[in-house]
């Protein structure tokens, strides 16, 4: 038994039976107006729920009933729950973006952990951000943690056809140009992509954000691409809060789970599923917070050559009901177990490669197997050149083969707002064969890094039956997204990186490939160019923002704040009281 299973060990004993009586009075006096028996505060260990439930954030707005299940799990395994809420973070309403605060929620998370007296916790999470914004909260404290995602909407049906949440979005203004896509038809479609508590079922953010945990190690086994609304997602909701009181005992904290080879193992699974670029810039976050070393070359040496094993929208046709039918993620583990590090450890104890042995396929057109996959190559490639000196990405998987090799004149965008009034000027100079280049949109320069990455064709090419092109800028795109897009440009625009030099006309070379991404302009007119720029100005003088402006990191640093880096512990030596 472990030494951690003595109450006098538990971190939660030092707010309730300190060796000052008066402060233990005061800690349990007013916990008790809540109707707590005694034995709450005799030595069993207290676990805190993060809770990231919000109307106000649909994908988790089921969460709040769902956290009654844990609290079961943890009273029959002897713990003690107490459930907490924190900033919750929807991308589908928050402006100007939920990146923004994603940050901030992290700083919620921490210290809302640390200030309270919790030996473990539960992650409750779902929407994009809501999973690596607790996760790099608790990391920087470090305390036992289990992660039990919120899980995918059933799918969606339209006219008898799978229907996927987010990338129907992408595939709208093609259907009213061409399609005759009438507001009827709209409102249908809303209705049917939409019909059941959960987050996007396609391999969105949302679903790469679960399955990154699940690969990291910090679920319970098969616990991504369980639907919200599957029975099977309460039981395991209600396994993980007995788990969670066990991890405590074993002293079993995210450090001890988040090492470099779990790390590495996520990369290739996210690979292997056509995970979401979003991935980069949390998973690079998350390694910051718990010290582990990862640089933006690690995902393309490591994830690169990994073939696409998971035909699920926006890279295929199926959704995550379809893959949890076939087996779920374990199914994936194990197809790739000669890539991974299967003695990784994760939150039940036993190693990664353990826990999935035994895992079954029932529909190779869903998840294919290693030697026949549905793409050789499916990872995020990771480019640099002169346009993106600290590196950018692009997801070969969602692209057009036939860009990936492209030169062509640029049309450039100097921030959104440009853009919106000007992409389907009639006038526009601009055929298929461009590059178009939005700046303004990086971490500094929105703020917070929006989803406008994959910027719309204009009508005009549209209606001649264009349906890609080559588009670079220095923020993100949804995971539900799909084109020939490069993302993350880094050093950013605002900062003064060169991509705030490009010039209207400029010749751009994509060369996936090579992973080089080149502007074709002479040294001599850069430093023209250069000489002449001036900064844009802030967006914001006080508060958060302001905040957020003057720490956040480049993307390849994951666009944490500088100062949130690494980890404080838990300790708290000072008491209120």
């Amino acid at each position: 038994m472990s030494e951690k299973t003595k109450k006098e060990n538990l971190r939660s004993q030092s707010w309730f039976n300190p060796p000052d009586a008066k402060s233990g009075f005061i800690h349990r006096s007013w916990m008790r107006n809540q109707g707590l028996p005694n034995d709450y505060f005799e030595g069993r260990p207290v676990i805190g729920i993060c809770n990231t439930w919000s109307e106000l954030t649909p994908c988790n707005a089921h969460l709040r009933d769902f956290a009654e299940f844990v609290k079961k799990g943890v009273l029959e395994a002897g713990g003690v729950p107490f459930e907490f809420p924190v900033t919750s973070l929807g991308e589908i309403l928050m402006r100007p973006t939920a990146m923004l605060f994603r940050n901030l929620a992290s700083m919620d998370t921490e210290e809302t952990i640390r200030a309270n007296p919790m030996d473990g916790v539960v992650l409750l999470t779902g929407c994009d951000k809501t999973t690596p914004s607790t996760l790099m909260g608790a990391c920087s404290v470090d305390l036992p943690t289990i992660v039990v995602p919120g899980g995918p909407m059933l799918n969606g049906k339209y006219k008898g056809e799978r229907i996927g949440s987010g990338t129907f979005v992408w595939q709208l203004k093609d259907k009213i140009k061409n399609e005759g896509f009438t507001h009827e038809d709209q409102i249908v479609a809303e209705i049917c992509s939409a019909r059941s508590a959960g987050h996007c079922m396609t391999m969105g953010t949302a679903s790469t954000m679960a399955c990154m945990v699940e690969s990291l190690g910090l679920t319970l086994p098969g616990a991504a691409a369980i639907p919200a609304v599957d029975s099977r997602k309460k039981v395991m909701a209600q396994l993980s809060g007995r788990r969670i009181v066990e991890m405590v005992k074993e002293d079993l904290k995210l450090s001890t789970i988040l090492t470099r080879k779990a790390f590495e193992n996520a990369i290739k699974v996210n690979a292997a599923i056509g995970g979401s670029t979003n991935f980069i810039i949390h998973l690079t976050a998350i390694a910051g917070r718990i010290g582990v070393k990862l640089d933006l070359k690690d995902f393309d040496t490591l994830g690169s050559k990994i073939p696409l094993l998971v035909n699920l929208m926006p890279s295929g046709k199926f959704l995550m009901e379809d893959f949890f039918d076939a087996g779920g993620l374990p199914v994936v583990i194990k197809q790739m177990k000669d890539h991974l590090h299967n003695d990784a450890l994760t939150v039940n104890g036993k190693p990664i490669g353990a826990n999935n042995e035994m895992a079954e396929c029932y529909n190779d057109e869903v998840i294919a197997t290693l030697g026949k996959p549905f793409l050789e190559e499916a990872g995020i490639a990771v480019l640099y050149g002169n346009l993106c000196e600290d590196g950018a990405v692009i997801k070969p998987s969602a692209a057009t083969p036939e860009l990936m090799t492209h030169k062509g004149k640029a049309v450039v965008f100097e921030n959104i707002e440009d853009c919106i009034v000007n992409i389907n000027d009639p006038d526009l100079d601009i055929d298929g064969s461009s590059v178009i280049v939005l700046k303004g949109v990086g971490p500094k320069g929105y703020p917070g890094m929006p989803e406008v990455g994959n910027i719309e064709i204009p009508d005009k090419l549209i209606t001649k039956g264009i349906k890609d092109m080559v588009r670079i800028s220095d923020g993100r795109m949804s995971g539900t997204a799909y084109g020939t897009v490069v993302l993350h440009v880094s050093p950013e625009s605002t900062v003064g990186g060169l991509l705030a030099l490009v010039q209207t006309g400029d010749m751009i070379v994509l060369d996936v490939p090579n992973r080089k991404l080149h502007l074709d302009v002479d040294d001599a007119e850069l430093k023209k160019r250069k000489d002449a720029w001036v900064p844009p100005q802030r967006h914001m003088e006080r508060g958060y923002v302001s905040l957020y402006e003057k720490t956040v990191q480049q993307a390849h640093l994951g666009a944490d704040l500088d100062f949130l880096v690494g980890k404080s512990s838990s300790e708290v030596t000072r008491d209120a009281h």
